[in-house]
C-alpha cells in the first residue's frame, strides 16, 4: 500500500490536497449546474469529486486506524513494563537468596576475595580473557586463579562450578 511508506506530514499533505480537490470541484459542479453545462460534463465532475472524497475518506480511515494501533502497541509497552517490574520485585528475594548462598559457599571453600570475584565472573559466563580485562589483570593470573578455585572446591573446571550452583535450580 501507499500508505505505509508516507511519513505523517506527507499524509496531511495529500489529505489537503485531496480537500481542496473536492472543495474546487464541488463549487465548480454548482456553478456550472446552474450555467446549464451539459450532464456528461457534470458527471465527469461529479466522479472526480467523489474519488478526492473516497481518497481522503480512506487516508483519514487509515490514519485513524495507525492512531489506535499505536495508542494499543502503547498500553501492551506499558503493561509488558509493569510485568517485568513485578517479576523482578517478587524474584529479587530469590536472586538475593541466591547470591547469598553462593558467597556462603565461596567462603567455606575458603577462596580470597580475589578467587572469590573471579568465581563470580566465571558463574556469569565470562572468558578468562574477559575477566582478566575487568579486573586488570593478565589471563595468566586469572588462570591460575582459576585452578586454586577448582582445586579448593574440589571441581573439575567451569561447567562443574556453574552445575554445583545451578544444578537443582532447572
Amino acid at each position: 500500500m501507499i500508505e505505509e511508506s508516507l511519513s505523517k506530514n506527507e499524509r496531511r499533505y495529500l489529505a489537503a490536497i485531496l480537500v481542496l480537490i473536492f472543495v474546487f470541484v464541488g463549487a465548480d459542479l454548482i456553478t456550472d449546474s446552474q450555467q446549464g453545462v451539459s450532464w456528461p460534463h457534470l458527471s465527469t465532475e461529479l466522479t472526480v469529486a467523489l474519488i478526492a472524497g473516497f481518497g481522503f475518506f480512506l487516508l483519514m480511515k487509515d490514519s485513524f486506524r495507525k492512531s489506535h494501533e499505536l495508542v494499543q502497541s502503547g498500553e501492551r509497552i506499558l503493561q509488558k513494563e509493569k510485568e517485568a517490574e513485578l517479576w523482578k520485585a517478587e524474584s529479587q528475594k530469590y536472586i538475593q537468596g541466591l547470591s547469598d548462598s553462593i558467597d556462603a559457599q565461596l567462603v567455606r571453600w575458603s577462596l580470597t576475595p580475589s578467587e572469590k570475584e573471579v568465581a563470580l565472573l566465571i558463574l556469569k559466563g565470562l572468558s578468562s580473557k574477559e575477566i582478566a580485562e575487568i579486573r586488570q589483570t593478565s589471563e595468566k593470573t586469572v588462570r591460575a586463579q582459576s585452578v586454586s578455585i577448582y582445586s579448593k572446591s574440589g571441581l573439575a573446571g567451569k561447567s562443574e562450578l556453574a552445575a554445583f550452583f545451578l544444578e537443582d535450580l532447572f
